[in-house]
């Protein structure tokens, strides 16, 4: 069994089927790509594996460490070691990015085994993590991204990531938003992390953020389900060719 093992997962928004029966399979070591016209179900399937509440389960297993977490409640998800980074992170007024991250790291550290970071301790690590991703020190202290832009808020993200070192990353279109140069800052972030202990499954439109983070694996999702699977070169046909020649191709094939 994989790291990560999605099997025929369905999924419903307000009755409507999005997903209609994926099967993917994530190993650690691994940087998994996927791609897909607008409406093709890949931010359905991100918030699917987090467990949002807005997206109806109706089949399908997603397995993870030994259990089928589709049993288990969000934050049971994060704790094992699951990560979302959001194409749209939330702004939470009140609450520090210091105090918002120790809390997210020490709940990890407790499911893990470990002892909590103390505030001094924590700030230490906080400080070395946030200058290898080019974070002014003092956002540490601002409330989590109010006021923040685009590429500032994505950075946050992969500084939530390099801290809580999860075993499985999703990143929702991470790429959307930056410029190059923060594209850049946030792929460096991202590629310090991978290794054997952390697989990846990056979700993107373009092929410009593989450029940076560059997958073993690229994953077409159409109409809610995998209809093609390759190495990196099927990312750079898709960014010359389009969508439409394999979709020509699907439907000349289901008719033939």
């Amino acid at each position: 069994m994989a790291d990560l093992e999605i099997r025929d997962l369905r999924v419903a928004v307000e009755g409507n089927e999005i997903l209609k029966g994926v099967n993917l399979a994530v190993n650690k070591g691994e940087i998994h790509a996927l791609m897909g016209p607008n409406g093709s179900g890949k931010s359905t399937l991100a918030y699917a594996l987090m467990g949002h509440p807005f997206y109806e389960i109706t089949g399908g297993e997603v397995w993870f460490k030994g259990q089928n977490i589709l049993e288990l409640e969000p934050d049971e998800r994060a704790r094992l070691g699951l990560f979302l980074a959001f194409q749209y992170p939330q702004e939470i007024p009140g609450v520090t990015v210091s105090k918002f991250l120790r809390a997210a790291v020490n709940a990890r550290r407790q499911a893990m085994g470990l002892e909590p970071y103390g505030p001094y301790e924590f700030g230490l690590i906080l400080n070395e993590k946030m200058e290898r991703l080019r974070i002014d020190p003092s956002f540490a202290f601002r409330a989590l991204n109010e006021g923040f832009s685009g590429g500032e808020k994505k950075r946050m993200e992969i500084l939530q990531m390099s801290l809580l070192e999860p075993e499985m990353a999703v990143l929702d279109e991470t790429d959307s938003g930056l410029d190059i140069d923060a594209l850049r800052i946030v792929a460096d972030g991202v590629n310090s992390l991978v290794g054997p202990n952390m697989g990846v499954l990056v979700i993107t439109h373009y092929q410009r953020l593989l450029n940076y983070i560059q997958p073993h694996f690229v994953h077409v999702l159409m109409d809610g389900r995998i209809v093609r699977s390759g190495g990196p070169e099927l990312a750079l046909e898709l960014e010359a060719r389009g969508y439409d020649w394999l979709r020509a191709e699907l439907e000349s094939t289901a008719t033939a």
